[in-house]
């Protein structure tokens, strides 16, 4: 066989492509757009970001009251229930999005906000909370709910594409589309902005309509992506 036989042999793909144990902890890297859980216990998945796991691994939907009473409306109203998923047991785990490419962060004692629509999975030592859009404007902008993850543990965000961080500092705001904005520091507490102006002759309004206001001390993550509304989405 010459070499550029050799070079595509299923044999080769095989090779090239097999999953490797790169030593990284609970959470690595197997692509940039696929991650690999190395599960011993148990980790909060997106729904339906399973694509493989070995080993002996089930999958428990979030239950209704699983954050309390307090979250009971917010879940009734945003389908949140049953967007996480509860992987247990001892395995590996690989998750995707839709291809979206994959960020690994390592909370120390920290709070962010991720759009719902972009988390992918996190630690169970990990806190979080529902926040519902407070204002109808927001929602129908695609901003209904996002979640407040708050502690020590890992967390993986997708976004479309490679993602942008903007600074926020005092006197200098930032405003975002919704639809593109993945997560933003725990310290900063968005607005939600009409832009009149940008509506169309035909009584349409264009995604830039409805703005994300952040001001104060902090960042947000934006994608070059305008996510689409499926739903009760993030």
């Amino acid at each position: 066989m010459s070499d550029a036989d050799q070079r595509y042999s299923v044999s080769e793909f095989v090779s090239r492509t097999a999953e490797r144990d790169r030593g990284q902890g609970l959470f690595e890297f197997e692509t940039e757009r696929l991650l690999e859980v190395n599960l011993n216990g148990m980790v909060w998945t997106k729904m339906g970001s399973m694509v493989a796991y070995t080993g002996g691994i089930k999958f428990v939907r979030e239950g209704i009251l699983e954050q309390g009473i307090g979250n009971l409306l917010k879940k009734a109203v945003s389908g949140e229930g049953a967007r996480l998923t509860k992987a247990e047991g001892q395995g590996k785990l690989y998750l995707a999005d839709q291809g979206k490419k994959i960020t690994i962060l390592n909370l120390q004692n920290e709070t962010i906000v991720v759009n719902g629509q972009d988390l992918l999975a996190f630690e169970p030592a990990i806190k979080y909370e529902i926040k519902m859009a407070k204002k109808l404007a927001a929602m129908a902008a695609g901003g209904l709910f996002n979640i407040r993850l708050t502690g020590t543990g890992m967390v993986a965000v997708a976004s479309h594409y490679d993602p942008m961080t903007l600074r926020v500092s005092p006197g200098s705001p930032v405003f975002t589309d919704p639809q593109a904005t993945v997560m933003w520091s725990g310290s900063l507490e968005p607005k939600f902005k009409t832009d009149v102006s940008l509506k169309t002759f035909i009584g349409r309004t264009s995604g830039e309509s409805y703005q994300m206001h952040f001001e104060g001390d902090g960042w947000v993550v934006i994608q070059p992506f305008e996510e689409g509304i499926m739903g009760a989405q993030g």
